[in-house]
């Protein structure tokens, strides 16, 4: 068990090494097999090791110590590996999704001249994660956290020669930051209140001394919460929550592929996996669990708003992600973590299926991303349409209540919405999650088959287009080079759009099964009757807590909700892009305050530009002009140093090297001499 484990997390290193340093040496294709190879290897371990802990004998908990790490009085923490059912799905979720990116990348890539420093970052990434997913304390965590982030800054500017994908990276890496350093705070408070980072330590103290207080200033507060309070700082930041979630929408800069492995099934749901790993933690932080509940719900309808306004294929699906996300966190903050975890199994088949999809297209349009010139594709593009339509199914949670037959986000996303209602009669935070989580499921209906219709539906757009259109340079080639967009050859013809080679379809027909049967396949594992058998104890849940309990025997209103506003949300795209086409085009272009304020994504970066970016910006001017110029350099190298430099120059005009002038300095020297001692001797 231990050489399975040590193998799978170790894999991805050595592709990512053997690629990144040897890369230009071996060749591109003996660098994309290396780190695919090793990744398949890694995904075939890892379904291995989710069998054998769920169903198997390796049932139950087990650690692994490979090296010591850092030891200093009792700060101790251990490179270790953690095996249990927690990290066995996270294991499947993050090597399943990275190996079929792998093998996508291949055709996508195809024409980059930077395929091994490609590979190479994304086997780096996958090691980072799989290292966070299996960390046995809060020091090795941390560690793949940075290390996810370091990555995901490479993937993301990865073609740095274009201006806006290195600010996108540097902007993910600076709001990243922020967050990392609440989650630190966090680390600190946990070993200042129970002096261990160690998880098998820390977990059973827990309860014993969950009613210690931090004083500060005069006033109490509850230390477990403040702890659960911080480390939720650094989730909100990674999993790009309300108010540290301007970074995702960039990110969509980097290499399709890219958005699909980082920004959609794993380093985004790094947040929720850690609140649900601490969920002992949690269960003892009740104002903490209010807040995090209270982000995810806002975090869910502010983006389900914002997507409804796009017109970017990647930036759709990348909202739709954040929105989704806040499903996962106001599950986790009103107790049903194994919902949260369930969702977070679902959604990496079916975004991974849409942001894969959606790379399809743009590689059938020749780079082109703007939905409005796209249109009546799905006759060029069959399969594309076809897997596209399944993970569109899948994220509006499709699927018949009662019958309980539906496609996967259908049981997850509606286990989340009847866990916010069985926590809202002691919860008013709770209820307006369940509230939220409704008009959120309508409007991610609503904007997810906009997507479809306007992408393969109605009139084509891509006909009419100028033959001088320049795509988004979402394609390796143009970015990497600066060409212009190819949709139209050189005498103003535009070229037909077509299917993706085998090589991407394979990927996105694998993950369509996912977004098909996942939710079916292991909806009683995860929330249903069996969950305790199948979690063995690696979420833990306070003897008050009720709330899966509760949710299912919700009344039937509740349970027909979310089909209802689901199927509302169809039937005004049909309206809207089928019946009517080209009133969405009139509405927007109207430009009334709400799609306004909803295309200009309620103006965060205008205010974080006004605010903390000007800010910085000023201080930053001030530190320089006044502390720096005016007050060092015209102290130091300009004055004091500038004056002894002055006086050194001249006097060293003295020294001439003629005898007679050093003979005429020496008498004056004797003559100053007399004249002090006849002065002295006068007195």
């Amino acid at each position: 068990m231990e050489h399975i484990v040590t193998t799978l997390v170790f894999a991805p290193l050595v592709g990512a090494l053997i690629a990144g340093l040897f890369g230009r040496r071996i060749g591109d294709i003996a660098s994309q097999s290396v780190t695919t190879g090793l990744l398949l290897l890694t995904c075939g371990l890892s379904w291995m090791t989710f069998y054998q802990v769920i169903w198997g004998s390796w049932a139950g908990h087990a650690t692994f110590t490979l090296a010591p790490f850092i030891q200093i009085g009792h700060f101790v923490s251990n490179w270790s590996i953690r095996i249990d059912t927690l990290s066995a799905v996270m294991l499947v979720v993050v090597s399943s999704v990275s190996a079929l990116v792998h093998i996508y990348s291949w055709g996508y890539m195809a024409e980059d001249p930077s395929r091994p420093r490609f590979f190479a970052y994304l086997s780096l990434f996958t090691f980072a994660m799989l290292m966070l997913v299996t960390a046995a304390d809060f020091m090795q965590l941390f560690f793949g956290w940075e290390g996810v982030g370091l990555a995901s800054y490479l993937l993301i500017g990865f073609w740095f020669k274009k201006p806006s994908a290195s600010a996108a990276a540097i902007k993910a890496f600076v709001v990243n930051r922020v967050g990392d350093f609440g989650f630190a705070l966090g680390i600190m408070t946990v070993f200042w209140m129970f002096g261990t980072i160690q998880f098998a330590e820390l977990f059973p103290l827990i309860a014993a001394k969950a009613g210690t207080q931090w004083t500060f200033i005069g006033q109490s507060w509850s230390a477990i919460d403040l702890a659960c309070g911080l480390l939720f700082i650094g989730a909100m930041g990674k999993s790009a929550q309300f108010f540290l979630h301007t970074w995702l929408p960039d990110a969509m800069e980097g290499p399709t592929p890219v958005s699909a492995l980082i920004h959609a099934a794993t380093m985004v749901t790094a947040g929720v996996y850690m609140v649900c790993l601490l969920s002992p933690m949690f269960e003892y932080a009740p104002v903490t669990k209010q807040i995090v509940t209270l982000i995810g719900a806002v975090t869910a309808l502010f983006a389900a708003t914002v997507g409804l306004a796009q017109n970017d294929i990647k930036r759709v699906i990348a909202y739709s992600t954040c929105s989704q996300l806040g499903y996962m966190f106001f599950a986790a903050g009103v107790g049903a973590y194994q919902a949260a975890m369930f969702h977070l199994f679902t959604h990496a088949f079916f975004k991974a299926l849409l942001f894969l999809g959606a790379g399809s297209v743009i590689h059938g349009m020749h780079h082109e991303q703007d939905m409005r010139k796209m249109g009546g594709l799905w006759k060029y593009l069959p399969v594309t349409y076809a897997v596209m339509v399944i993970g569109t199914l899948a994220i509006t949670g499709f699927g018949i209540p009662g019958v309980e037959l539906g496609f996967a986000g259908f049981y997850s996303k509606d286990a989340i919405i009847e866990s916010a209602w069985a926590a809202s009669g002691k919860n008013g935070i709770a209820s307006f999650a369940f509230v939220v989580g409704l008009l959120a499921a309508g409007l991610t209906a609503f904007y997810s088959w906009r997507l479809a219709f306007m992408t393969f539906h109605g009139t084509a757009k891509w006909d009419s287009a100028h033959a001088d259109a320049h795509g988004h340079d979402d394609h390796a080639h143009d970015a990497a080079h600066g060409h212009d967009d190819h949709a139209h050859d050189d005498h103003g013809h535009a070229h037909t759009p077509h299917e993706s080679p085998l090589v991407m379809l394979v990927p996105l027909l694998a993950l369509a099964v996912g977004a098909i049967g996942a939710g079916y396949a292991f909806v009683e594992n995860f929330v249903g009757e069996h969950r305790d058998e199948f979690w063995r104890g690696a979420i833990f849940n306070a003897p008050t807590n009720h709330v899966l309990e509760h949710a299912h025997h919700a009344p039937e209103w509740v349970v027909m909700a979310p089909l209802v506003v689901s199927m509302a949300g169809l039937a005004v795209a049909i309206y809207v892009y089928l019946m009517n086409e080209g009133m969405g085009l009139r509405v927007a272009s109207r430009g009334g305050p709400l799609h306004t304020f909803f295309y200009n994504k309620w103006f965060f970066d205008e205010l974080y530009e006004a605010t903390f970016v000007r800010a910085a910006r000023f201080l930053g001017d001030v530190f320089w002009k006044i502390g720096d110029q005016k007050i060092i350099d015209g102290f130091g190298p300009d004055g004091v140093a500038a004056v002894s430099a002055s006086v050194g120059r001249r006097l060293s005009k003295a020294q001439s090297g003629y005898v007679y002038h050093y003979a005429f300095v020496m008498l004056l020297g004797v003559a100053g001499l007399l004249s002090y001692a006849l002065w002295a001797w006068a007195h």
